[in-house]
């Protein structure tokens, strides 16, 4: 078996014709995990044929609006269709204090399920989620409000890491060394570097350095900023640096 991840949004804070906001279906094990909750992520899902039924867990990686204005929609649309199963979500404390009157206006007597939220601290590095079959780990992360990555192991066997909003940041290439796939944000390109270092995002150039210090056997970049039209740029900046990259293009799928 195969773990693969499919790129629902990869574009940053602006929406473009492009590129919607954040989010990822992780697929491994037989289960699915939501990463980020941009508005449209739903969209994109009932448009590709994906299925909800085997989404147990959502996890966001900060509470800008990029990674999860989404999630209101998606909570009301799965009660719309019945589902009875829980839904559980990770994120900073802060989020449950947002949803949950939204929930109740919106959903109030009609909810049809649970939503269970798990509170995270996203600056430290801990174990936030453990089954039979995988475990989830926080990746402390340097962006203007608090946010972190997650790293998914396979026990045994594959490894998926997902790097958020973040500054360039060595210190996380310990977690993450050898995973079988990185997704890294890339914000910019290198004549951007300076409003990087301002918005506290990484260039693609640097998560190729991150990827190649590493030694991660491949490379996904997305964020794409709206300033940027080509997304050849991108990808042209990281090959200099790390060879196995790739675009982390929406509605594509990629095996890992």
């Amino acid at each position: 078996m195969t773990g693969s991840v499919t790129i629902l949004g990869s574009g940053s804070a602006l929406p473009t014709f492009q590129n919607s906001p954040s989010g990822q279906m992780l697929h491994l094990n037989d289960k699915s995990f939501l990463i980020d909750c941009g508005e449209g992520v739903q969209l994109t899902m009932r448009q590709m044929g994906l299925k909800t039924a085997r989404l147990y867990s959502v996890f966001i990686s900060h509470l800008h609006g990029d990674h999860c204005f989404g999630l209101i929609g998606l909570i009301s649309t799965l009660s719309m269709m019945k589902r009875t199963q829980p839904l559980h979500v990770y994120a900073h404390k802060d989020l449950q204090k947002l949803l949950h009157p939204l929930i109740d206006y919106h959903c109030g007597d009609m909810m049809s399920f649970e939503v269970v939220f798990h509170p995270i601290s996203p600056r430290k590095q801990a174990v936030i989620f453990e089954d039979r079959n995988v475990t989830v780990e926080t990746i402390p992360l340097k962006h203007k409000v608090p946010t972190c990555g997650f790293l998914f192991t396979e026990k045994g066997q594959r490894r998926y890491a997902y790097i958020s909003d973040t500054m360039y940041s060595p210190k996380i290439i310990p977690q993450i060394e050898g995973v079988d796939l990185l997704y890294h944000e890339s914000t910019y390109t290198d004549e951007h570097e300076a409003r990087c270092k301002a918005t506290t995002h990484s260039t693609a150039r640097q998560a190729a350095m991150i990827a190649r210090d590493a030694q991660v056997k491949n490379l996904l970049i997305g964020h794409f900023s709206a300033r940027v039209d080509d997304h050849r740029q991108f990808l042209h900046e990281a090959l200099e640096v790390f060879p196995d990259t790739r675009l982390a293009e929406e509605r594509k799928t990629f095996e890992f």
